[in-house]
């Protein structure tokens, strides 16, 4: 028996991937051209891989190739001064063109950039000493080497401070070791066979109580990670759970320049503006899916597009991606200038990923039924916004953050 594709007058296929660069307000026409070649260069790289992602999300497989592959192009590195690499720096501009990009493209490819560049690259470049970063830093800037950052602990997300993994000192803090012991979850990388960079509670020595951070070879003995099954969301990319159990480590695995919980801190304020960049990306391919859709579905004898209920909710959904665009570029200008505090750059993540949840409602919504095909792209970026909505500071851990800026007055618990 002969079998025949479905006829696409039976079945339709509708072009939802193509980029529009919707820019309303011309918000970017004026980037540096150095920032714009580096936008460009994310967009060759993330082009055509359409359908190669939605599989890899549909079967939970982490294109570890791709990874390198953007390595090798400078795309990871996520604003990180990386001259010792012999590598160019982007600009803070560039980095978030390069991270808005890519998560327009898929958001397990925007988390993995996020996580090698953004937190373990810059752990490293922030805190670590001549030796380790003349040993590891270009391997990590071009994925040679996969690189984790252990904070979040299953007890432990949003009330991070209060990490329970301890990194006991046996002997003195220059020819002795350590010895580490709990358990991290939501570790992007933590099974890749790579490095980790653990933050862990001091027992002994001068910094007795003190969190500091740990390079962690994954082969070491007493480290056991197994990736996370059943995830909803970032589908390809690998997350693990991570036990340490009396994992010994040399002295000279403290990154120096590691001191109390403040400097994990200024890692993920860092990053934060990464997340804020990385929403509009999602946004602006969930905008451009639900314009591509209406021009190209006929209902009732007539395209969508042609309908003042459709023209109404694209309206909205361009007035909210225009307000995501201009928070990024103005916090990132402040951040050019040194001018950035922890509270603008909360806000900025704040706004753009409760945008980018409302967006992609309705873009679900005007796709009808196709909608939720993961071929038509809508229903991977809806899902994956839950995940950037959450990771480095939850929606509520961010209003206290701008509550107790505006008020003065601190309501953590």
């Amino acid at each position: 028996m002969t079998h025949h594709a479905p006829d696409a007058s039976v079945d339709p296929v509708y072009d939802v991937s193509t980029a529009q660069d919707l820019d309303y307000y011309g918000v970017f026409d004026d980037l540096p051209e150095a920032d714009r070649l580096w936008w460009a260069r994310a967009r060759e790289f993330t082009s055509g891989l359409e359908t190669r992602m939605a599989q890899h999300w549909e079967h939970a497989e982490y294109p570890v190739d791709l990874v390198r592959k953007a390595g090798g192009l400078g795309l990871l590195t996520d604003g990180v001064d990386v001259s010792a690499a012999s590598m160019e720096t982007l600009s803070p501009m560039a980095a978030g063109l390069v991270n808005m990009e890519t998560s327009r493209a898929d958001g397990s490819l925007g988390t993995a950039l996020a996580v090698q560049g953004g937190l373990a690259l810059r752990t490293l470049a922030y805190f670590g000493s001549a030796d380790q970063k003349a040993e590891h830093l270009t391997k990590l800037a071009t994925a040679e080497t996969l690189g984790s950052f252990a904070l979040t602990e299953p007890a432990h997300g949003s009330d991070s401070v209060s990490l329970s993994t301890t990194a006991r000192l046996v002997g003195d803090e220059d020819s002795g070791y350590y010895v580490l012991n709990g358990a991290k979850k939501w570790i992007g990388n933590g099974a890749s066979g790579g490095l980790t960079f653990t933050w862990a509670r001091v027992a002994g020595g001068v910094h007795d109580g003190n969190v500091r951070c740990f390079l962690v070879d994954q082969d070491t003995r007493g480290y056991r990670a197994e990736v996370i099954q059943g995830k909803a969301s970032l589908r390809a990319i690998h997350q693990a759970l991570i036990q340490y159990e009396d994992v010994e480590v040399p002295a000279h695995a403290v990154l120096p320049g590691s001191k109390t919980f403040k400097d994990a801190s200024k890692v993920l304020f860092a990053t934060r503006l990464g997340v804020a960049w990385s929403a509009v990306g999602h946004a602006s391919a969930l905008v451009e899916a639900a314009l591509s859709y209406s021009k190209q579905r006929e209902q009732f004898s007539r395209p969508l597009a042609s309908f003042q209920l459709v023209q109404e909710r694209l309206t909205w959904m361009v007035s909210e991606l225009t307000s995501m665009q201009l928070h990024v570029r103005q916090v990132t200008e402040r951040d050019m200038a040194g001018t950035l505090t922890g509270p603008q750059a909360s806000l900025a993540k704040y706004h753009n990923t409760r945008k980018a949840r409302a967006i992609a409602q309705v873009a679900r919504d005007m796709l009808g039924g196709n909608g939720i095909l993961l071929k038509n792209k809508v229903p991977r970026h809806m899902a994956d916004i839950e995940a950037i909505h959450t990771y480095e500071g939850t929606e509520s851990v961010q209003s206290l953050i701008i509550g107790r800026d505006l008020t003065g007055y601190s309501a953590f618990a």
